[in-house]
């Protein structure tokens, strides 16, 4: 089995240049964990909800807010992406994607062509939506 047999080939992206607000919104709105930038519709970087908690103040739409708080949300996607993020293409086996997601510890690879446009991208959940048990 390769990547162009598992991956999710309906991809939302990100321009490098939008805010986070728009980010949240659409990873929200999706249920996405991951969300794949682009320049010009190359990729360039990846952002995870994980990068969101971290940057995005808990204290936006509270009595608590503060301007310093809302200072984070005016943030573009390329100051906290992920640059440069590990990719794989449509004839990668499934092996191999398998041993990137657990050597690096990332839970999702884009898959790009050879000139960096995505086509596609695989998280852990497609590989065992995917998966075929042995007895």
């Amino acid at each position: 089995m390769k990547a162009k047999d598992i991956m999710v080939t309906d991809v939302i992206c990100v321009d490098m240049d939008e805010r986070l607000p728009q980010v949240r919104h659409i990873m929200e709105t999706n249920g996405f964990h991951h969300l794949p930038v682009t320049d010009k519709g190359k990729l360039v970087g990846i952002i995870s909800d994980r990068d969101l908690l971290r940057l995005i103040s808990p204290f936006i739409d509270s009595a608590s807010e503060q301007p310093r708080d809302i200072d984070t949300l005016n943030r573009a996607a390329h100051q906290v992406m992920t640059r440069q993020p590990i990719t794989v293409k449509a004839e990668t086996p499934v092996e191999d994607i398998v041993a990137w997601l657990k050597r690096v510890d990332i839970s999702c690879l884009p898959v790009t062509d050879n000139e960096d446009n995505i086509v596609g991208i695989i998280s852990w959940r497609d590989l065992v939506n995917h998966a075929t048990f042995k007895d």
